[in-house]
């Protein structure tokens, strides 16, 4: 591995994009940050958002999102603003996700995958389902996709899981529980998982609670047993949410990247740790440690290191 690719969504486009890095810390964006794939060509509800990027160890790379345009009745797409009733099934209320592989980063083949349709027993009136990630679990031997299901219209959003066939086509599970919070008035989402260095596993979430930030939950299984800690890591005033980690190459350090929905404009905050304990706040986008180029308000976004064979064929590709 030689450099890192950062996939994100905007608002205004609900598309998906990119942005390379050699060391982790320094940013720019490809394609002159327009999108390297249209929302409104893979998505049944024409947009995409919170994209996530896993490097499989079949080599291949795998995207998953979340089929869902907030703005679909301002962009002509339909003629409500929600496709159901938002007062019966809530904000977004979307059912789909969006499941995309490639093996060099610029073809994909996508699927727009309906949870309701695959699962009507539980989950024929799903209330939404967003922020999908992919990771191997070595116990089952296959691809994990975890997600934020509100599993009615009613309700708080919970975290779970299910496997992908080989093809990453479709979910072949149905979604089971990956984690409880103690108080089940809080609502949590958006999940990311991260393999630590001694075989355990390390979960950050969002808990949208006065204001909403990042936690993390540890296990020794990548599927159960996460373990409530109840500290805050992230460092703001103000709510964020869609926590995401990346190892640095060839360091023992890690960074935890997360969305900031409080402020505008838009931008991203990061922290990084050594050993899952302490986290060292490294601020903002354009502030400081962490730099961009030729992008911003970028939102949700997701990290993996790719080869510097690999970066060098996208700066060709998106000149």
């Amino acid at each position: 591995m030689g450099a890192y690719l950062m996939v994100y969504h905007k608002d205004a486009d609900h598309s998906l994009h990119m942005a390379l890095s050699r060391d982790g810390y320094s940013w720019k964006a490809l394609n002159g940050d327009k999108p390297v794939v249209s929302g409104d060509t893979i998505a049944q509800q024409h947009g995409i958002r919170d994209p996530h990027i896993y490097r499989g160890p079949d080599g291949a790379y795998y995207i998953a999102a979340t089929d869902l345009h907030i703005f679909g009745k301002r962009d002509g797409y339909r003629n409500t603003e929600w496709e159901r009733d938002g007062k019966e099934y809530g904000w977004g209320n979307n059912r789909a996700l969006v499941l995309m592989k490639s093996k060099d980063l610029i073809h994909w083949t996508h699927t727009s995958f309906r949870i309701d349709k695959a699962f009507p027993d539980h989950f024929g009136q799903l209330g939404c389902a967003w922020a999908p990630e992919t990771i191997w679990d070595p116990e089952e031997g296959r691809l994990m996709v975890y997600f934020t299901i509100r599993p009615t219209g009613k309700g708080k959003t919970k975290l779970y899981y299910a496997y992908a066939d080989s093809n990453f086509t479709r979910l072949v599970t149905e979604p089971q529980p990956l984690f409880e919070y103690p108080n089940e008035q809080v609502q949590v989402l958006d999940a990311d998982i991260m393999p630590m260095p001694d075989g355990r596993y390390c979960m950050t979430y969002c808990a949208q609670e006065g204001p909403a930030g990042i936690k993390m939950a540890i296990s020794n299984h990548i599927n159960r047993g996460y373990v409530y800690q109840p500290q805050q890591i992230d460092a703001e005033r103000g709510s964020c949410e869609a926590p995401t980690m990346f190892k640095l190459i060839g360091k023992d350090k890690w960074l935890l990247m997360y969305d900031i929905f409080s402020i505008k404009p838009h931008n991203f905050g990061f922290m990084e740790t050594t050993d899952f304990k302490k986290f060292h706040d490294l601020g903002h986008f354009g502030e400081g440690t962490m730099k961009r180029e030729g992008f911003a308000e970028q939102k949700h976004g997701a990290v993996t290191q790719i080869t510097e064979e690999e970066a060098e064929k996208l700066e060709r590709f998106w000149k």
